[in-house]
């Protein structure tokens, strides 16, 4: 009799167990947010930390799977499931964003911001949160901005020290139409291309050229297939934290701040990244045997673009321009 009680205990006890297990997987909402870069990258930290406040946050209630390099498809395909709801969140450059939300273009007019402190001030201003509630409309909740940095250019053929050495090179470029016609504007001959396809490219000589921020030609190792660095800093990219706004708004008002915070904590890690590892970036690249061009003539840059900026000004307005060159 007392084996049997025994054994009554034991299937009574493992059917409890079972039970709490299974209603604490079930509490769990597991979400998947994807970058392009990998996870030893400034876009890797940036996801790492956001889903780590949220599930430390949330005591667990949340789960956010992190995928790295690509792994649920390029930006753009990253960026549509997104607003289809078919993924929860993504971590995205602004070069395939225009397609999705038109209104954001404006931040990669060359030689819009004076210094990375500048560009963050005016994304977590006034400025930047108007902007970031423009996507609201399209389907996401954008929640943060991040930092991908000043983007500067390399290539297979010669130095870069003037504007006109630029003429004739065949540049992968973003799928970003503002970039596009300031490089036109150059006499480059950009070609899009996501960013999975770049190394491959430039290895097969498909484009002469690329231009990223330096922490990019690194982690990606261009200085395996491109000889010459000149630091433009032409362009400054941020990043954005996106979550399908369907999704977002479901979620209970407390859980949506969390969320928020999270997404800036991770934006903030991302860019104390970049911040390190731009330091010694130089310094790197010309020990793995890169020729840097570093005195560039900006001012000189800037001369060529003037007929680009005309064109720029009747798109984006030339007082929505001057108050982000302007804001302090």
């Amino acid at each position: 009799m007392k084996s049997i009680y025994l054994k009554a205990v034991v299937v009574a006890l493992s059917a409890l167990t079972a039970g709490l297990v299974s209603g604490t997987a079930s509490a769990q909402t597991q979400m998947r947010i994807s970058t392009a870069l990998a996870k030893n990258t400034h876009y890797g930290v940036a996801i790492d930390v956001f889903a780590a406040e949220v599930e430390k946050r949330t005591s667990g209630r949340y789960k956010i799977q992190t995928f790295y390099a690509n792994a649920t498809g390029a930006e753009r395909e990253a960026i549509e499931a997104v607003q289809l709801g078919t993924q929860e969140l993504t971590y995205a450059s602004t070069g395939a964003l225009p397609s999705f939300v038109p209104e954001v273009k404006i931040v990669d007019v060359p030689f819009l911001f004076r210094d990375a402190a500048h560009a963050r001030s005016v994304l977590d201003g006034p400025i930047g949160q108007e902007m970031l509630q423009k996507f609201d409309a399209r389907g996401f909740k954008a929640m943060a901005w991040g930092e991908n940095g000043f983007r500067h250019m390399t290539n297979s053929k010669r130095p870069v020290k003037a504007p006109e050495d630029l003429k004739g090179l065949k540049m992968r470029t973003m799928e970003n139409p503002v970039h596009i016609q300031a490089y036109r504007t150059f006499g480059i001959s950009p070609t899009p291309m996501g960013f999975s396809e770049v190394f491959m490219a430039l290895q097969q000589g498909v484009v002469d050229g690329q231009e990223n921020p330096l922490t990019v030609i690194t982690t990606s190792k261009f200085d395996q297939v491109q000889k010459h660095l000149s630091l433009t800093g032409h362009v400054y990219t941020p990043t954005m934290f996106l979550m399908n706004k369907a999704i977002f708004d479901k979620l209970p008002e407390a859980d949506k701040k969390i969320f928020l915070d999270a997404a800036k904590e991770g934006a903030k890690a991302g860019r104390a990244k970049v911040d390190a590892e731009e330091k010694n970036a130089v310094s790197e690249l010309r020990a793995r045997g890169m020729q840097v061009v570093d005195n560039v003539d900006k001012s000189k840059f800037v001369d060529a673009l003037k007929p680009a900026y005309v064109e720029f000004e009747k798109q984006f307005g030339k007082a929505n321009i001057d108050r982000i060159r302007n804001a302090q």
